[in-house]
Order: C-alpha cells, then sequence, then structure tokens
C-alpha cells in the first residue's frame, strides 16, 4: 500500500481526530496500517502528553516524527530531538490578559487561559479545561462573532515580532515570527519536498495550518472538515496506488 514515496503530514485535532477529542477506534486500526505502510508525520499546536491521549501511545510511535507545539518541540518516539525555550513576553501576555476580561462571551473555566507549550503559548478566552457543551457555546459565539481572528489581528499589529494564529476550536497559537508549522520543512530535502502530502483542517488565512501549505508550494495540501474526510482522502490514495 506505499504510495510511491510521499511523505504524509497531518495536523491531529480535527484531522485525525474530533477537536480535542480521542481518535475514532475503526479510523485508527486504518491509520496504523497506513503509518505501517507510508512515511508518516505529525505537526500539531498540542505538547506531547495531548497528543498521546488523543490518539494512543501506539499510534504516536508509528510515525516517523512528530513536531509539537507547531514544530517548536520534536519527538522520534519517545526521544526528544530538538526543542525551543522561548517564552512570552510580559506585556504580550498582559494584552492576551486584557482580551480574555474585555470578551462578551459570558462563560469561562476559571484556568489555563493562557497555556505555556515549548516554543509557544496558546491562549483561549474560554479556557483550557472547557466541557463540552462550554465549548460548543464558544465555537457558535466565535463563529458568529469572529473573535479569535479579531484578537489575533490585533495581537500581530501590536507584536509584529510575534505571530498569532487560529488553532483548533477555541485557541489561537502564539510564537515567534517565523516559528509556526512552515518551520519543519528544514528536515526535508530538496527532493522530499516534492513528496509531501500536508492533510490539515485549518488552511485558511488565519489558521495555523496556512503558513505549511503556503510553504508547501512543490507538494500538495488537503482541506479537511474532519477525520472523516481525511479517511476518504487516504482511502483514494490507496486505491489509486493499489
Amino acid at each position: 500500500m506505499s504510495i510511491a514515496h510521499n511523505k504524509f503530514i497531518f495536523d491531529v485535532d480535527g484531522t485525525l481526530t474530533p477537536s480535542r477529542g480521542i481518535i475514532d477506534e475503526e479510523f485508527k486500526t486504518f491509520f496504523n496500517k497506513f503509518c505501517l505502510d507510508n512515511d508518516v508525520y505529525l505537526v500539531t499546536g498540542s505538547d506531547r502528553p495531548k497528543t498521546v491521549e488523543q490518539i494512543g501511545e501506539d499510534t504516536y510511535m508509528l510515525c516517523k516524527r512528530v513536531y509539537q507545539c507547531s514544530g517548536c518541540d520534536v519527538f522520534e518516539g519517545e526521544r526528544n530531538i530538538r526543542s525551543t525555550s522561548w517564552k512570552l513576553p510580559d506585556l504580550a501576555r498582559t494584552f492576551l490578559i486584557s482580551c480574555e476580561y474585555e470578551s462578551q462571551f459570558t462563560e469561562r473555566t476559571g484556568i489555563r487561559h493562557i497555556e505555556e507549550r515549548s516554543g509557544m503559548v496558546n491562549f483561549s478566552v474560554l479556557g483550557r479545561s472547557a466541557s463540552a457543551e462550554q465549548r460548543a457555546k464558544y465555537v457558535a459565539y466565535d463563529t458568529f462573532h469572529n473573535e479569535r481572528v479579531i484578537i489575533a489581528n490585533a495581537f500581530n499589529t501590536m507584536f509584529p515580532d510575534l505571530d498569532a494564529r487560529v488553532g483548533g476550536e477555541t485557541g489561537i497559537d502564539i510564537a515567534p515570527r517565523g516559528s509556526d508549522k512552515s518551520q519543519i520543512l528544514i528536515d526535508f530535502n530538496r527532493s522530499e519536498l516534492e513528496s509531501i502530502v500536508f492533510i490539515g483542517d485549518a488552511m485558511h488565512e488565519d489558521g495555523n495550518d496556512y503558513p505549511l501549505k503556503l510553504a508547501n508550494y512543490k507538494g500538495k495540501n488537503h482541506h479537511v472538515e474532519g477525520w472523516e474526510q481525511t479517511w476518504e482522502i487516504l482511502n483514494e490514495y490507496s486505491t489509486n496506488r493499489s
């Protein structure tokens, strides 16, 4: 089933799993077999423990490399091959706290509005410990008011050396400019760049998959609306190969 010499790169949230959820068991069985037969890489804004929680240690270990924190924390299996130690500046932190305070969305989880990760932070007005019901309410609110895009654009105007992008359903990923998902391409040589197939759910201009989509000009990019569509695309690649 190996599809030529393609390098398959996947986002996780909303691409392999429901957002902040656990991978579907039937899809997991298919995906594990796909990993055995192909070169598979993951790139996600989340840290390693959260990704393992979502896809399982077995699937994680089948990937050739996993780029955590949008490529700021890189693993091959259990081995951390490089990590970034950047921290959010105090003035930027104050700005995000003011955005959380001023938001018209009424619900809060009370903790982890600013989550520190290796080389980046994730900001959420709602908070990182929200229930599924709270998340659904915020998704509906943000879809109508476009709050995250507005905050990200204001942040980028105020802090031009940093980059804020919408990530997942409720968060904003923030890192030094250039430390986005596109940075993972330094690990691929010129011939490999032509073989990359990138699949993600945030390919729009404000999304955290967009920088890699833009940089992957020699390869192929697939925007998906969920893991079910990812499965359909991989089935098509497998069918065409066979």
